[in-house]
């Protein structure tokens, strides 16, 4: 009888095991967009002290191109200046034909951001992942997404 109860036990074990891995999801997909800010800079609202200052923001409504140059969307949103010559809160919005994915977190003036993706519409609705964002010094932002689909 113990060996009986061993052999369910072992097959119920089994079971959930298996269960739990096929709900697991596979790798992230990744999405790597350019948002282009040399056409469309971001505008400055100067707020408190002249110049580059805590509580500054900054808007933008620019164009979001694929990694060969081609427009492919919308990429704006706001920042807030948190700490001077070093990062912004920022959430912004990037609108593509099939769908837009929202996106909030802070960016740090030079380096490596990383970003939350808070979630999408359309083709992207019920998105998870996270966005590395690169100030490519030259007006341009390198945005890779890796995100789970719903």
């Amino acid at each position: 009888m113990n060996s009986h109860i061993c052999s369910i036990k072992v097959f119920i074990y089994f079971a959930c095991f298996i269960s739990l891995t096929s709900c697991t999801q596979d790798a992230p997909q990744t999405l790597v967009t350019i948002a282009d800010a040399r056409v469309y800079p971001a505008k400055v609202v100067d707020i408190g002290d002249p110049g580059d200052s805590v509580g500054d923001i900054l808007t933008f409504d620019q164009p979001l191109l694929d990694e060969q140059g081609k427009q492919i969307g919308n990429n704006s949103g706001t920042c807030t200046r948190t700490r001077v010559d070093h990062s912004f809160q920022c959430q912004w919005t990037l609108t593509l034909d099939n769908g837009s994915i929202q996106v909030s977190g802070q960016e740090f003036d030079k380096g490596v951001s990383h970003i939350v993706i808070v979630g999408g519409t359309g083709q992207y609705a019920g998105i998870t992942g996270q966005m590395q964002s690169v100030n490519n010094e030259d007006g341009t932002f390198t945005q890779t997404l890796h995100y789970w689909p719903r």
